[in-house]
């Protein structure tokens, strides 16, 4: 992943209805493009940190040298989290998970709705601003919550993983649309849900 903001792989309408265009276009450049400029900002103090793969920065948050450590943290955890998040994506969604994913989501969570129940709950519960994610952990599917901009690859996050599913429950990813109702923003998303690119990451993650 570089320090550049990706191009959506979707017109910023393309989500409708499930997510407004507006929403779309002040995500993408406004909030992901501050991320990314302030990520910049904070790197270019230290060349050293700034050359090294942006994964193993994200990993080694704590030996971050102190000055940036938390611009590093919350907009190093904005860039890569949106990166992640937009190809996730998709106004031509299987609607269901496919190939290995969904044999694994069967064998964990016993089917796609207990699964899909267990991850709203998730994104739910998450008090405030964060992230609700489905990992690969010790060979097995795991479901939980990251605040703010921190993700499952940070070294200082409460809760670890090989990213296979993310969403996004600031309150700038659905509020123009759905004002305070979360519930009906996460319900909205399962439909553009990108099952091909989940089963992507899913196979990577055993990879790696």
């Amino acid at each position: 992943m570089e320090f550049v903001l990706p191009n959506l792989p979707y017109s910023s309408n393309a989500l409708e209805p499930y997510i407004d265009t507006i929403t779309m276009e002040i995500h993408h450049q406004r909030h992901h493009g501050t991320y990314l400029a302030n990520l910049k900002a904070a790197l270019e103090k230290y060349p050293d940190w700034a050359s090294k793969e942006f994964e193993f920065i994200l990993a080694n948050i704590q030996q971050l040298p102190e000055d940036i450590r938390t611009a590093v943290r919350n907009n190093g955890g904005g860039h890569w989290n949106h990166s992640f998040f937009w190809p996730l994506m998709t106004p031509n969604s299987t609607k269901q998970p496919v190939g290995k994913l969904a044999e694994a989501i069967q064998k964990t969570f016993g089917g796609f709705e207990a699964f899909q129940e267990k991850f709203t709950q998730a994104a739910l519960g998450r008090f405030g601003s964060g992230w609700a994610w489905l990992v690969w952990k010790d060979g097995q599917l795991v479901v939980g919550s990251t605040p703010n901009q921190d993700n499952p690859l940070m070294d200082i996050s409460e809760f670890k993983g090989k990213p296979i599913l993310g969403l996004d429950v600031w309150e700038h990813a659905y509020y123009l649309k759905y004002q305070n109702r979360r519930a009906d923003y996460i319900k909205a998303w399962w439909n553009v849900v990108n099952w091909e690119q989940a089963e992507a990451n899913f196979l990577a993650a055993q990879r790696a």
